[in-house]
Parts: structure tokens; sequence; C-alpha cells
């Protein structure tokens, strides 16, 4: 029973260390409902760091205001926001920060409304809002608790009865609203989480012990996996690959089977490793069928082997998808953009990006690419982002060979064109939204960090092969013997007073733990600023960092 009416900040940092807590340790549960195929699909683990990162500044000294609490709870998840769930959560917590300006005490009314903000806040940070994930359960809950807290306004007891009974119930609901839920008997992993979060509060506010509330999550019980191809928009791997694991060995341990789920995770997707009469049935999508054999082997026998060719229907679809896109009428508007690295190609898919063309900076498309994924896309108007300097001129040729309307917003690099595309508005006329992306893009600064591959001089600076150098708006402004240096150089001429918004992008090269520290410190440096670090995947530069 819960007996407090009101919360100050040493309170609200008990139940977020509560809720983080109870997050990681159900994180591996979290990461196994992924099933969607994108490079930050460790749900469980991106979430479980982003509140780490809160927990660490709600730590850093004693807040009595719970609003004080609440302002670092928010800065300290959107410095350390990971992946689209981190991301989602940081925002969740931005706005609950905000409705709480100016409250010293929480009380039923404020948490409700705080939550309600949150949600509001999250959803207006995504491009397009998908239901049946993290988003509608934070919304769901949040409407539920304020008409509970309507109801009865100092009534901690009943709010977070309704709020843990409303997420559950929603929750269930996730698999109705996205089939590929559905299709792998799990709900959707960002939602779980949020809801292990807000158990934790709970658990805190009636004085429960974290242990007994992890127990009861555990006996939860999946829906039966069923694998529903066609319930798939699109395959990460390329063969379907299940058997039976019989006749275990003696030598087989508990952890070894947690090992080898393990390794079908990092080599696959779709992952089922369920115990069955006289073992286990094993299942995963894998582009290495021969790897998961071979690692079966290594513990018991197999039977019933059934390898399927995933890209046969992979390519039957698109074939069929061809022939009725086709036939559709098109939409206004469309988005090609220039992407090189896996993290910079996922946020602009994220944007709604219709067409990504592999290239940069050491391998310029050719006009004939960017013609090709003008052509793929069904519109009225597209916007191409060539985002590389050395890629305008063949956009702009490309865009004249097409018999479609093509305008050419001349990016420089990815930073400027996640900008423009972040500008983009569905309301507008062609020439108004070229207009608001060309201005979104010119008022992004970027400085990116690389090495010397031969000596050279550049106006008074001598630079040897291997030195760090970092470049302001494509010129060479600084050089050291580390990256980090260079880093900090860069960031304190680019910076000014009048900006909000700091974006490190990490290359192929970069370690994330340095990654995430060289953003700690920038945010040290600039607490005016939203300092965000997202991996770009580039190779060669280290960083790309951006200013707004």
């Amino acid at each position: 029973m819960i007996q407090v009416q009101s919360i100050d900040g040493l309170l609200l940092r008990e139940m977020v260390l509560a809720g983080a807590a109870l997050l990681e340790k159900n994180r591996e549960a979290v990461d196994a409902l992924n099933v969607f195929p994108v490079p930050d699909g460790d749900t469980g683990t991106n979430m479980s760091l982003t509140m780490a990162s809160a927990t660490r500044e709600i730590n850093s000294k004693e807040f009595i205001r719970a609003d004080e609490a609440a302002e670092a709870l928010s800065k300290g998840a959107l410095r350390g926001a990971r992946g689209n769930s981190g991301v989602i959560t940081s925002q969740l917590y931005r706005g609950f920060a905000k409705a709480l300006k100016g409250v010293e005490k929480i009380t039923p009314v404020d948490f409700a409304a705080a939550l309600q903000r949150g949600a509001e806040t999250a959803y207006k940070a995504v491009m397009k809002p998908k239901e049946g994930t993290i988003l509608t359960v934070a919304r769901t809950i949040a409407e539920d608790a304020v008409r509970q807290a309507q109801l009865a306004p100092n009534d901690y007891d009943a709010l977070f009865t309704v709020i843990l009974q409303s997420g559950d119930a929603i929750l269930k609901r996730t698999p109705e609203m996205l089939p590929v839920l559905k299709q792998a008997g799990v709900v959707d992993a960002g939602g779980y989480g949020l809801l292990l979060i807000y158990t934790g509060y709970a658990a805190v506010l009636r004085g429960e012990s974290i242990e007994s509330v992890a127990a009861e999550q555990e006996a939860a019980q999946a829906e039966q996996f069923v694998d529903d191809h066609e319930a798939i928009e699109e395959f990460k791997f390329a063969y379907h690959t299940a058997f039976a694991l019989t006749h275990i060995k003696d030598t087989v341990q508990e952890s070894d089977i947690d090992h080898f789920r393990r390794r079908l995770n990092r080599i696959g997707d779709m992952v089922q490793l369920e115990p069955a009469e006289g073992g286990y049935q094993v299942h995963v999508h894998t582009s290495d069928p021969g790897r998961v054999l071979q690692y079966g082997t290594e513990m018991g026998e197999l039977e019933e082997v059934d390898i399927k060719n995933l890209m046969d229907i992979q390519r039957a679809r698109e074939e069929a998808e061809a022939a009725a896109h086709a036939q559709e009428p098109p939409k206004p508007y469309g988005m090609v953009s220039v992407s090189l690295g896996e993290g910079f190609s996922s946020i602009l898919k994220d944007l709604q990006v219709d067409a990504i063309v592999e290239g940069g900076q050491t391998m310029n498309p050719s006009i004939e690419d960017l013609q090709k994924a003008i052509d793929s896309v069904n519109a009225e108007t597209i916007f191409v982002f060539p985002n590389n300097g050395n890629i305008v001129l063949a956009a702009q040729q490309a865009a004249e060979l097409s018999e479609k309307n093509v305008v050419v917003i001349p990016t420089k690099n990815v930073a400027m064109g996640i900008a423009a595309a972040v500008a983009f508005q569905p309301d507008l006329d062609a020439e108004e939204n070229a207009a608001r992306m060309e201005e979104a893009a010119q008022r992004v600064r970027t400085g990116t960090i690389t090495y010397a591959v031969r000596d050279s001089e550049f106006e008074d600076m001598h630079i040897n092969e291997g030195d760090i150098i970092g470049l302001h708006n494509g010129k060479v402004a600084f050089k050291a013997s580390n990256v980090h240096d260079v880093a900090i150089e860069l960031v304190k001429t680019i910076v000014t007073e009048d900006d909000g918004l700091i974006t490190v992008y990490y290359g192929a090269d970069t370690k994330e733990e340095d990654a995430q520290a060289l953003g700690a410190e920038i945010g040290e440096m600039c607490p005016d600023c939203d300092v965000e670090v997202h991996p770009g995947g580039q190779p060669l530069y280290y960083y790309l960092i951006a200013v707004e």
C-alpha cells in the first residue's frame, strides 16, 4: 500500500534507480523480444544504457526539489540515449521534466500530467509514429493515469495500480497492432522495457524489493512462436534454419545453452531456442546456416533439419510489389539520399527517405546510380540530398535526365541531409519545401576528424602523414596526435552562444565508449546545448560533429 501523497527529488531519484535496476535485470529478456531488422535492435540494452546515463546524472548531487531532479534525469537520458528506443525514452523524460518546472513536490495529478507531457513529446520526436510500439504504451498509460488522478487527486496507490494495469493491458495488445509482433509471438520490446521502469517506481513507493518484482516479471509467458514468413516485411538474413537438437551431451550445462542462444543472436535474428521432448527446438534466420548447424553439433545431435532460402521469397515479393507499384498513382513527394555508413542510413530511413544510395567521400555514386534511385521512387516531386560536395553535380545531372520533377538540395555532408529531411513538411508545396530544406541544411555547421595520408602544407600548417586532422566546413583547421584533442578544438571553434544542439556521429573505426565519453565532455563544455551521440558508421572519418 502506497502511503505517500507527494514525491520530492530524493524519492524520485530512488524510483528512477529502481526502474533502471529492474530494466537492467531484465535487459536480455527485453533484447530477446526484438524482431525488427534494424542495426540498433537491442532494445533492452539501448534502453538500459540510456537509463544508466540518466541515473548517473540524477546521482550527481542531492536534488531536494522534484523539478531539479527531473531536469537532471532528462539531461542524463538525452545525453546517453542509444538507438530508437533510447531516444524515445529520453524524449519521455524530456517532456516529463518540462511538465514539472516549478514543482517542488509531485502530487498524483502532477505525476499523471507529466507522464502525458512526456508521451506527447516523444510522439512529436518521431517523424511517423507507429502504433503498437513504446509510444502507444506510453500514451495509453498516461491517458489512463490522468483520468485516475482526476478521480483521486491524492491517491498514489490507486494511480500506480492503474498505471501498471493499463501498461500490462496495452502491452498485450501490441501484437494486434503490429503483425510482425504477432508473427513472432512477442510483445513490443520498448513497451515492455517502459513497463519495467514503471514497475520499479511502484516497488519503491510500496516498499517492495526489486528481486521479488523481477521474479514476478520473469513468470510472464510469451505467446507461441509461429514462423510466418509472409508477416515479415523485410528479411535481414538469407536462410530460415530450424532443427531439433536431441541427445544432449552429458557435459552440456545450462550456461552452454545460454551461450548457444547468444551465438545465434550474433549471427541472425528471429532466434528461438525452446525446450522440447528430448532436447530443444532451434530456429533462426541467418546468412550462415552451416555455422548454426556446427554450433548445434557441439552440444548434441540434429534431427528434422529444415533450411529455406528466404531470398527467393523476398525476390518474389519485390517483383509483385514492383508490379503493383507501377500501377499505383504517384505520391506527392519522395526523398533520395546518399549515405555511407549503416548508422547514417538508418537515421535517414527513419526520416522517411525513400531510397538510399550507397556512396560518399571515397566512393562517389555515378549518375546512373542516382538516376536508378530517383526512378525507383513513385512520386511527383523528388528531393535529392547528395550529402557531399563532389556528388552535387552528378545529382544535378541525374535530375536533368529524369522525366520526373527532381529538386537537388545541395547538401555537402550527411548531417546537412538529415537536417534537410527533418525540415520537410508534406502540406507545403515543392518550392516552399525546397526553401525550408535548403535553409535548414545551411544552418548546420560541421567538423570532421580524419587522418592525413601524406605530408602536406596547408596555409601556415605543416601536416605529417598519420597526423589526426580536423576539418571545419571542409577546410583543415587543426592537427594533433590524437582524436580527442582535435575534437575538443573543433567544438570550441564551431559552437556559438546561439547554438542549441550538438550531434556527434562516430565512425566505423571509433569505439562507442570513446564516443560517449567525448559526448559527455562536450556536454560539460557546452551546458546550454543538448548533446546527442549517434553511430554514423562512416569509414575513414572518426567523427562528424554537427552544430545548429
